[in-house]
């Protein structure tokens, strides 16, 4: 495993919208190592979540922490959210010391594949919720400080 160089702003990968991962790409010893660099990368920047072009990738892909550890979620896509939302505070491990207030959805249900490339339903709720719907943006070159309502520490970045 390897520490990959994570990507800040204003990179343009940031703004990316991702391809998505083809099925027999997944099982490759390069897309593995790339799913197990991701999560490396993550643990060591104290991050609870990472999507592929954080770290210069523009593949549909994110590796996220939950309570049993951390998992891949590959070509994922929301496709149902709870009409109720929670607002709370973001960071980003692309965005270096700035956090802000962010409305989201309390709950979602996305599809995606696992690091296996099994099709995968998850029902995610609170902070588990909050981080898959920060990555997937990421996956569409969304930034979360496009989504601010506050910003509660550091200063808000031009918009790139």
């Amino acid at each position: 495993m390897a520490f990959l160089p994570i990507t800040t702003i204003p990179h343009k990968i940031l703004r990316t919208k991702t391809q998505n991962v083809d099925v027999t790409e997944i099982r490759s010893s390069e897309f593995q190592k790339l799913i197990a660099d991701m999560i490396e990368t993550m643990q060591v920047a104290d991050g609870i979540g990472l999507a592929a072009v954080q770290v210069g990738i523009a593949k549909r892909l994110c590796v996220v922490t939950t309570q049993d550890g951390v998992k891949a979620f590959i070509n994922p896509r929301i496709i149902k959210h709870s009409f109720r939302k929670v607002v709370m505070e973001e960071g980003c491990l692309s965005i270096p010391g700035v956090f802000g207030t962010v409305r989201r959805p309390k709950r979602i249900r996305l599809t995606a594949l696992n690091a296996q490339g099994d099709q995968i339903d998850v029902i995610a709720e609170g902070m588990y919720a909050r981080i898959l719907q920060h990555e997937i943006d990421h996956l569409d070159g969304v930034l979360f400080t496009d989504k601010v309502i506050t910003i509660t520490k550091g200063e808000r970045l031009k918009q790139t």
